[in-house]
């Protein structure tokens, strides 16, 4: 509920946050700043000019979203990749599912009913029986693009999460990153007052971007195997094709697959 709000002095061991609360300006004078404030937020933007770079790549589909009641039609959750697009079942509880559909970046939203969400993912799933077509509570299109800043920090301020990077949903990478960049980082910080060395910190962007990185490449990965793109015709679509039949039939590529959808291992510098 803070107005105004902005960092100064990160050149120096005590950085400041100024905001006004209830009308009144407050000064937070501080150690260290996480950046934990999402996309959005003012501490990727505080970094002095020339000292952040940032990667982005954007794709020509959005998601479908919606989040319902219904019961599962399977114990585990369900990637489609179908002529029409892909598709994901998957489920919040035994009563309440979290699904999607590929489409347009630009999707009207008034043009989806319930009725005709429920049919669509009946037909990418390849059988409409399955689907428990219950009430639905939310709807919406999320935008699928991915998203680099480096470093993750500069001086006393360190980003983490939304902050510094966004991946595109296929891979599920979000929450695990933010949570690995929160690990090392509040790791990083107890080492510092306990040892009063700063090694760990210093270490922070490069060890984080590390992770990033390669979560970036299997959601790319991730999201290239399962999506429609409007180019693929012919020889893409093949090689599409023969990609995810590989991955179904190979133990090594499933290994793979599981590794890195339940999250690689931490780092500890």
């Amino acid at each position: 509920d803070a107005d105004g709000v902005s960092i100064n002095g990160l050149d120096t061991n005590n950085p400041v946050i100024n905001c006004v609360t209830d009308g009144e300006t407050r000064c937070i004078d501080c150690d260290f700043i996480a950046g934990c404030d999402g996309y959005h937020g003012i501490c990727r933007e505080s970094f002095p000019a020339g000292q952040i770079k940032t990667y982005e790549q954007s794709y020509p589909f959005a998601w479908l979203g919606i989040l319902a009641e219904s019961t599962p039609p399977s114990e585990e959750l369900i990637y489609v990749r179908s002529l029409k697009g892909f598709a994901l079942f998957s489920m919040r509880s035994r009563t309440i599912s979290r699904n999607y559909l590929q489409c347009r970046p630009d999707e009207d939203l008034n043009q989806w009913s319930d009725d005709r969400v429920w049919h669509e993912l009946g037909e990418r799933i390849g059988d409409s029986a399955c689907i428990d077509a219950g009430k639905v509570m939310e709807k919406s299109v999320t935008q699928m693009r991915s998203f680099v800043a480096e470093p993750m920090q500069y001086g006393r301020l360190f980003l983490a999460g939304d902050a510094a990077h966004i991946v595109p949903p296929t891979g599920a990478k979000g929450l695990n990153l933010a949570a690995a960049d929160v690990r090392f980082l509040g790791r990083a910080i107890v080492h510092y007052y306990q040892s009063g060395k700063s090694d760990l910190l210093d270490q922070y962007s490069t060890i984080a971007l590390a992770r990033v990185w390669k979560a970036q490449r299997f959601s790319w990965w991730m999201t290239s195997l399962l999506h429609n793109f409007p180019e693929s015709q012919g020889f893409r679509n093949q090689i599409h094709t023969a990609e995810l039949d590989y991955v179904l039939s190979s133990r090594a590529a499933l290994t793979s697959l599981a590794e890195n959808y339940v999250g690689l291992p931490y780092q500890s510098g």
